[in-house]
């Protein structure tokens, strides 16, 4: 299993975890988190860390 798979499967698990045991506005709040996370981490790269990421994930690890 891929770790984006892994990270989807507990975002997906989160976001059931409190659409049940949380109010409404909270949830959302929890879906803006986890969908914000990633992005912002992204974008605190700089240019070549960025250009590093995007050829490891072509080719691969170990490749």
């Amino acid at each position: 299993m891929s770790p984006v798979q892994k990270y989807a499967i507990g975002a997906g698990a989160a976001v059931l975890l409190s659409l049940i045991f949380l109010p409404g506005w909270v949830t959302l709040l929890v879906v803006l988190g986890l969908i914000a996370a990633p992005v912002v981490g992204y974008l605190m790269l700089d240019p070549s860390q960025r250009e590093r990421l995007k050829r490891v994930r072509k080719r691969g690890i170990g490749s």
